[in-house]
């Protein structure tokens, strides 16, 4: 079946089974393009408790489908690849971090909402790449275990007198970006804005004019008087950004920014787990009821 027509089918099942589809920015554009909602991960999982569904399907990873269990309990979460993880996520082993919470006892422990359900359960708080920083200086304590990026730990590290015990994770797609790259994009574009995900290397993020996440470069690529950015995030978000600046450029210095994860979903996986209502995601009650309190009290920082 063409895409047109996997589309209506898509559009005919989800209304027959009252479903809200959320697609993360790093998905295929057809895939954001029949979703209901396109954003980041948390803030995907905020919408769709807020619907009248029934069912959400998260076009993304096995993480962000279980934030998406853990806020709506009373909903069906299907993930339509079963098989779309996050290898940065699944750096952090739960045991290993009870064991650097056995070596540091009086650190807190700040995960990204890029870890799993388990590893939020062992947290002190979550934190977006959004909020990061102000998370970490929320807290009381001058230690903080910071689980699982590395350069996302040592960004903050570098703004925040408190001590970033660093779990050695890391995004291997915004891992790649070099400084190098950066430079080669500011030479050919010299007029260009630089823009980087705080998840890529520090002495990327040193010659950058803006660290943010994929909804704040999204926000500045709307609103700077800049009409050419170089972009240092994975190069799903380009569709996003011709449709939120249509009139302006977006150079993507390193087209190896890819995550073959986001990309395993198809319009076709989509309309079979529609059809199917699998593969379903939950999470235990114990771990849910854990990792819920981390992200409430991420919530509670102003």
């Amino acid at each position: 079946m063409n895409n047109c027509g996997l589309r209506a089918q898509i559009e005919k099942m989800k209304e027959q089974t009252k479903a809200v589809i959320l697609s993360h920015y790093y998905q295929r554009p057809e895939i954001q393009d029949i979703a209901d909602y396109v954003g980041d991960s948390f803030g995907l999982s905020q919408q769709a408790a807020q619907t009248d569904a029934d069912v959400i399907v998260f076009c993304g990873v096995r993480f962000m489908a279980e934030v998406a269990a853990i806020l709506s309990p009373g909903k069906t979460v299907l993930l339509p690849e079963p098989e779309a993880g996050c290898p940065m996520a699944d750096t952090a082993a739960v045991e290993g971090l009870r064991r650097l919470k056995k070596e540091h006892p009086q650190a807190a422990v700040v995960s990204y909402v890029n870890t799993s359900a388990a590893i939020k359960a062992e947290s002190d708080i979550c934190c977006t790449s959004a909020n990061v920083l102000k998370v970490v200086n929320s807290l009381p304590q001058a230690k903080i275990i910071f689980v699982p990026d590395r350069n996302m730990g040592q960004f903050v590290a570098a703004r925040t007198d408190k001590e970033i015990i660093l779990w050695h994770g890391y995004c291997y797609a915004h891992d790649g970006l070099r400084a190098e790259d950066i430079r080669k994009a500011t030479q050919a574009h010299p007029q260009a804005l630089v823009m980087v995900h705080p998840e890529c290397r520090s002495e990327v993020a040193a010659i950058a004019d803006y660290v943010t996440g994929t909804t704040g470069m999204l926000k500045i690529a709307r609103s700077a008087e800049a009409k050419t950015f170089i972009v240092g995030t994975e190069i799903g978000l380009e569709h996003a950004l011709k449709k939120a600046a249509p009139e302006k450029s977006f150079i993507f210095p390193d087209p190896n920014l890819f995550c073959s994860n986001m990309k395993l979903t198809t319009l076709d996986k989509v309309a079979n787990s529609l059809k199917t209502l699998a593969p379903q995601v939950s999470v235990p009650g114990d771990v849910a009821e854990g990792a819920w309190l981390a992200l409430e009290r991420m919530l509670a920082v102003q």
